[in-house]
């Protein structure tokens, strides 16, 4: 029969728990695998149609796995929009995806409606998980429809949009493989077999970030293809991360390093109520991991966190918890379907040991950012491509990243990797959070700039400023040293952790610096 996805495990194994919703509601995967199969066949009846486009506004949850596991069966391009768009943002992505299906959850209902109509999709591609005026309710679409597999299945994708570092965000398109879509899936969740990640039940997958990420797609998806069960987060909060690892007895999660640091710092007493035995591939991306907050989890959590680089556009590298033990700040060597070369500003390769750009190359599943050539081309070198890393090859082909190229900063003619500071600053214990970047100087070019988020009770000031300066002594060559230090509430980061840096460069926080 093949090989087995969610569809073809669901039918041999109806009563399997494939999703748990935020609030605990479970949904088997026979009941899931009906809706799915009822929403296929509603949309083709509605004129989809093989490399259509469709979209979705949705909260963790079954909702956003029912649209995502339709269009992996049907041959259409799925593109999860982030839900903390503004409706311009949100709108731009709906047109630019070419979406002929729009789907909103009713609890960002005001987000959905304006996004449809600044748009310009038509009130018949308009539908809802809930009640949104001007929507077809899901349940009416499916009525009436067949729980049956479709005829024909062929299978789709994802189009994430890229975060848009530089102008306008881009869709990564992959061409379509025509392949049945249990055949395809099961290639995809091959990325897991390279963590060690197993087959079928007892297993479960902690979802910690929005639907709308890349890695939510790679690891929650594919872990459902491997027949786990989906338990799903309304957010990120610590300590209903480890309930819920002890709960449901997660054995798999994706995580990122802001995450790590959020749970390091709950109450020791916190951290000892929950049994998290069931973890066995903690796995972490998205950011450079700190090693002093790498050593803690993996002092607190045993060898289960593994790590990875990659991107929306492919990857990439593997660090197993031995790999890193031996190599410390180590992102891996390529996975077996990958190369990585390191290559200079004029495109040649650099020797082991020696930082430059970051270049990878997937054996297969090339990509274009959808209607953008120039930038497609822009990022390719001799047939790899680079999302803007610094980084070096050991020997031995570990690497390790630096910084992205765009955040370096390079003062008196020396380039200064943020990262670094970073990763020494955020190890103080009263620092919940950091970012450090290049403000212009009139005589270095630029000068470093750390802007601090206090932990919890700390005063901000000038003896905290002193305080974290002084812990960088004998850590890091005073060249690297902030010469001004700023206080944030809240530093600005997007829900699955990444930093938002370039917030932090505007002339504001000149106004609030401490000079030292």
């Amino acid at each position: 029969m093949g090989s087995k996805g969610f569809w073809r495990r669901a039918e041999e194994d109806p009563g399997w728990i494939a999703v748990v919703d935020p609030d605990g509601t479970q949904h088997s995967a026979g009941d899931l695998l009906g809706r799915v199969n009822q929403l296929t066949h509603a949309l083709r009846a509605r004129g989809l149609k093989p490399g259509d486009g469709i979209a979705a506004i949705a909260p963790n949850g079954s909702a956003p796995v029912e649209v995502y596991l339709a269009a992996l069966q049907a041959g259409w391009y799925l593109t999860p929009i982030n839900w903390h768009f503004t409706a311009s943002e949100a709108a731009y992505i709906a047109a630019d995806c070419g979406a002929r299906a729009f789907f909103v959850h009713e609890r960002l209902a005001q987000l959905g409606v304006q996004t449809a109509e600044q748009a310009g999709i038509p009130a018949s591609a308009r539908f809802s998980y809930g009640d949104i005026p001007g929507f077809t309710d899901v349940r009416e679409l499916r009525a009436g429809q067949p729980t049956t597999l479709p005829e024909g299945r062929t299978a789709g994708t994802t189009m994430h949009y890229t975060s848009g570092t530089t102008g306008r965000p881009k869709g990564v398109r992959r061409a379509l493989t025509g392949l049945d879509p249990d055949d395809a899936v099961v290639l995809g969740a091959g990325l897991l077999s390279f963590f060690g990640v197993t087959d079928g039940q007892p297993n479960a997958h902690l979802l910690t970030s929005p639907n709308y990420h890349t890695a939510v797609t790679v690891f929650g998806g594919g872990a459902l293809h491997l027949g786990h069960t989906l338990v799903c987060m309304d957010g990120f909060d610590a300590e209903t991360a480890l309930a819920f690892t002890e709960r449901y007895r997660c054995t798999s999660s994706h995580m990122v390093p802001t995450q790590f640091k959020r749970m390091l710092s709950l109450p020791d007493e916190v951290k000892a109520k929950y049994d998290l035995s069931s973890m066995r591939w903690l796995i972490h991306a998205a950011a450079p991991c700190p090693v002093g907050i790498k050593q803690e989890m993996l002092d607190w959590w045993g060898p289960c966190v593994w790590e990875y680089y990659a991107a929306t556009e492919g990857g990439g590298t593997i660090a197993s918890p031995h790999d890193w033990l031996a190599h410390p700040g180590t992102v891996g060597t390529a996975w077996p379907i990958s190369e990585v070369l390191i290559a200079d500003e004029d495109g040649k390769s650099l020797p082991a040991g020696t930082p430059g750009t970051v270049y990878m190359k997937m054996g297969f599943a090339e990509f274009e950012y959808y209607g953008d050539k120039a930038k497609t081309e822009a990022s390719r070198l001799r047939g790899y491509f680079t999302v803007g890393d610094i980084g070096y090859l050991t020997e031995d082909g570990f690497l390790f990243l630096c910084d992205r190229k765009s955040d370096m900063i390079i003062s008196g003619g020396a380039n200064i990797y943020p990262a670094e500071i970073e990763a020494e600053i955020i190890m103080n214990p009263k620092v919940a959070d950091v970012a450090v970047f290049g403000i212009p100087d009139e005589e270095w070019g630029e000068q470093i700039k750390a802007v601090v988020q206090p932990a919890p009770g700390v005063e901000s000031g000038a003896d905290l400023a002193a305080e974290i300066l002084a812990g960088l002594d004998g850590k890091l060559a005073r060249m690297k040293w902030p010469k001004s230090i700023d206080f944030a509430a809240e530093l600005p980061r997007d829900p699955s952790g990444k930093l938002l840096k370039r917030r932090l460069r505007d002339p504001y926080w000149a106004d609030q610096a401490i000079k030292i």
